[in-house]
């Protein structure tokens, strides 16, 4: 336990380093303001928060699922914005641990994030890369998470098949949009919108049919976004 706090301790030293080294306090206002957060920010954008994990993962080695978790829990409990993105960004990095064994650290991440700039990374990056390679057995969480409290874990659910293309479980998909149809909340609204519309790049024809026999129970945000596509291709919606 100590050998893998000890290394997370001086991932998180190295971080708070470097990102205070290239911290430009003009960019954390602007960077806090258009995201609407009380969350710090250094001022630090993603080419340069890139070359930060690039350096951790040349300086630290994470080899197995333990030392992967508390790393990215160190990450995660700093202070700063940047720091949370910088810990799912290094979660990422590291495809042979995101597995089924890391989606209690992927949930947490959601529900602490509570934000769009961090769960929607979370949900299609991480908790659906999972999916896709572990369907069967993700498939009974993400159907308690269409159901939960937490409107983040919902949308995450909604959205989780993005990246997912031909691969995407469509009775799903639809089945998870029509249970959140009747939703006001914004995020939950677009978040349907944007899951049908990434699924329209790749079975047109499914989407419309599902937005035309649906069209009185989706909200107009989540059709037009759902249709946005499909109208430019000359689809009768």
């Amino acid at each position: 336990m100590s050998r893998y706090k000890d290394l997370a301790d001086r991932v998180a030293g190295f971080c708070q380093q470097e990102l205070t080294r290239l911290a430009n306090p003009d960019d954390a206002t602007a960077m806090a303001a258009y995201m609407k957060t009380e969350i710090p920010f250094y001022g630090v954008k993603k080419p340069q928060r890139t070359e930060i994990v690039r350096s951790l993962k040349k300086r630290y080695e994470i080899s197995d699922i333990d030392t992967y978790t508390r790393v990215v829990e160190a990450l995660w409990m700093l202070p700063h914005r940047e720091e949370k993105y910088i810990a799912i960004q290094l979660a990422q990095s590291y495809p042979q641990l995101i597995t089924l064994v890391s989606m209690a650290l992927y949930e947490r991440l959601i529900r602490e994030g509570a934000w769009w700039d961090l769960v929607d990374v979370v949900a299609i990056r991480l908790v659906g890369v999972v999916l896709l390679n572990d369907r069967d057995r993700v498939r009974a969480s993400m159907d308690r998470w269409i159901g939960d409290k937490n409107l983040w874990i919902r949308r995450a659910a909604i959205i989780s098949q993005i990246k997912h293309k031909e691969k995407t479980d469509h009775c799903r998909l639809f089945s998870y949009c029509k249970r959140r149809s009747h939703e006001t909340e914004f995020f939950i609204r677009k978040g349907i919108g944007w899951a049908l519309r990434e699924y329209s790049k790749t079975d047109p024809d499914r989407v419309s049919e599902f937005l035309v026999r649906n069209s009185d129970r989706l909200s107009p945000l989540s059709y037009r976004e759902g249709a946005r596509r499909l109208i430019k291709l000359g689809y009768d919606l």
